[in-house]
């Protein structure tokens, strides 16, 4: 898999979200992807060896950028695990309402079980997150913030689930909701649900 090393790259794999988000897998075509980008498909393989390859780094820049805006939250020493919790899902709205093209790669609608390629970059991106919020949750329980009752899995289960759900709201809204403003208020209610 290639890094991204371009400012063209990075154009195109954004075009892809657009279509991916408009017209799903199916609809991400290198002829649809030429016509979206106004140049020709031979240009698109000078950068790309094919769809699978574009569709990766798509969720790679993606995991690449979540991990750059969620790794200095965790480390925030100055931060509660709920505080940290709800910058967390408060930097992903802030991105998603900026970039909803990219919603396609976190709902993983129609990408799961494409290639064993597309599945490896979606469990890894899956697997960071699970793992971020676990450790966080755990942090919580310790703080004696977040309750003992529920193991961190359910936890983690419970707050993925408030955030898939919104996502998919905003989505079905046509992304006319305020995803930020509606989010955090999902967010913060379900964080303090799980307080002791």
């Amino acid at each position: 898999m290639q890094e991204i090393t371009t400012n063209r790259q990075i154009e195109i794999i954004e075009a892809a979200g657009k279509l991916l988000m408009a017209k799903g897998v199916k609809g991400l075509t290198t002829k649809n992807l030429s016509i979206e980008l106004g140049f020709s498909e031979s240009a698109l393989y000078r950068h790309f060896r094919n769809k699978e390859d574009i569709v990766v780094l798509l969720i790679n820049y993606l995991e690449s950028n979540i991990k750059e805006r969620l790794q200095p939250i965790y480390e925030n020493t100055n931060l509660t695990s709920s505080e940290k919790l709800l910058s967390i899902f408060n930097s992903q709205f802030t991105f998603f309402q900026q970039n909803p093209h990219f919603i396609i790669a976190i709902l993983s609608e129609g990408l799961f079980n494409e290639t064993d390629k597309i599945n490896a970059s979606i469990l890894k991106v899956i697997n960071y997150k699970l793992q971020l919020l676990s450790s966080i949750i755990d942090e919580g329980k310790k703080e004696g913030i977040l309750k003992t009752a529920l193991t961190t899995e359910e936890m983690v289960h419970i707050i993925i689930g408030s955030f898939r759900m919104m996502m998919l709201k905003w989505k079905f809204s046509g992304f006319q909701l305020d995803l930020i403003t509606n989010g955090n208020s999902i967010m913060n209610t379900t964080i303090n649900l799980l307080k002791s």
